[in-house]
């Protein structure tokens, strides 16, 4: 299992967090999202895709990008 640090921005509430977090544990090989308000960024842990994580924030109308 591998991990992925995200950086979401766009992000305003509690609301947001749950969203971002639903949205990236339905993207295929993801087994847990972790998402914070502050500073704005999630771990995500499994095999899903970069890409497809990436995509799955955009569709929820906030933006993301991978971190090292």
């Amino acid at each position: 299992m591998s991990e992925i640090n995200l950086k979401i921005t766009g992000m305003t509430c509690e609301h947001c967090v749950r969203a971002a977090t639903k949205a990236l544990e339905h993207v295929p090989g993801v087994e847990k999202a972790e998402v914070t308000l502050t500073p704005g960024g999630a771990v995500v842990h499994g095999t899903a895709d970069p890409s497809k994580l990436i995509t799955a924030v955009k569709e929820e109308g906030y933006e993301a990008e991978v971190q090292d």
